[in-house]
């Protein structure tokens, strides 16, 4: 019954939006992609390509909204705010460790069921997504404003940082910041040069949705950066991962043994604390080497899980930390 009133509502707003852009969009709407033509002439703004069609974006927008938390970093990063984010589903918020940086920003609804009203009454002058947005939640924005949405991949998370950076003219500032990002990681196996062949490291999560702990494959975000820095994950993990969409593996609890390894970071949504330590108080959590060792470390799992160069950066904060 909840579905089919969202439902409803989405397209009220729709013909809402509709019957207001009609007599402006003088070239209507492209049916075939979902596409609003750009209010702006060529000389106001620059044709962008990406995954669900084109759009003509503003030389220099000022309005920007994301449509997901992800996407919130590379705007950061590149000294620009958006007027319009959504606050996270499951990980904990990006504010937990960006803080004053997105002070005052207004929240659009939950990254799983965007607000469209809210999104209207902002004006945004351009909308970016990296991960959530469908071709249907895609035709209603694009009728706001221009949209553009980029693929992100796990483990390439620097093609994404990129492509904004290139929409809003950034692409020096942004090599410059994954060149530093570079350095940093030179600096980390430096640092840990005696330890690299022997270190196993692993990443667990516990989720707030799933409510099952899980260990973060080799083409996630946060073992990606490991594998940078020259730190290994466990083979028996490595060994059931093949195909690259494959980000995560759930256990239970008599697979928790493949969460071990020398060093375990452990990332805790908001909705799974409790979880987590109904876990620790299980004898087999206690038989793993990595809890005698006393190697286990509790981190943000606003940054540990999914990120860009911001996220990127604070997980070498932790690295540094915990293995220097």
């Amino acid at each position: 019954m909840k579905k089919r009133y969202v439902y409803y509502c989405n397209l009220c707003i729709l013909m809402a939006i509709s019957l207001l852009f009609f007599g402006v969009c003088h070239s209507g709407f492209n049916q075939s992609t979902g596409e609003s033509k750009s209010q702006l002439s060529m000389s106001e703004c620059r044709l962008i390509k990406h995954e669900l069609g084109e759009s003509c974006v503003p030389l220099n927008p000022q309005r920007i909204i994301v449509a997901e938390q992800i996407t919130l970093e590379p705007l950061i990063a590149l000294g620009l705010k958006p007027i319009g984010i959504p606050d996270a589903s499951f990980v904990a918020s990006k504010a937990s460790f960006l803080k004053s940086q997105i002070a005052g920003i207004t929240y659009i609804g939950k990254e799983d069921q965007l607000n469209l009203e809210k999104v209207l009454k902002l004006h945004p002058d351009l909308i970016i997504s990296l991960y959530d947005i469908n071709l249907e939640t895609y035709r209603l924005f694009s009728q706001i404003a221009p949209t553009v949405k980029f693929k992100y991949v796990h483990d390439r998370w620097q093609e994404s940082f990129r492509q904004i950076a290139e929409v809003l003219n950034k692409a020096e500032q942004a090599e410059k910041l994954l060149n530093q990002y570079e350095q940093r990681l030179i600096k980390l196996r430096t640092a840990l040069d005696n330890h690299l062949n022997k270190l196993e490291v692993s990443v667990g999560r516990f989720h707030g949705g799933v409510q099952l702990p899980e260990f973060r494959s080799q083409f996630s975000f946060p073992v990606s950066i490991l594998k940078e820095a020259g730190i290994a994950m466990p083979n028996a993990q490595r060994r059931l991962v093949k195909n690259p969409d494959d980000t995560l593996v759930i256990l239970n609890l008599e697979r928790i043994d493949l969460l071990d390894a020398d060093v375990l970071f452990v990332a805790v949504d908001p909705g799974a604390r409790e979880l987590f330590q109904k876990y620790q108080k299980t004898r087999l959590w206690q038989t793993l080497n990595v809890v005698k060792n006393q190697r286990v470390y509790t981190v943000d799992s606003s940054y540990w899980i999914f990120g860009s160069i911001l996220s990127a950066n604070a997980i070498l904060d932790d690295l540094f930390k915990y293995l220097n």
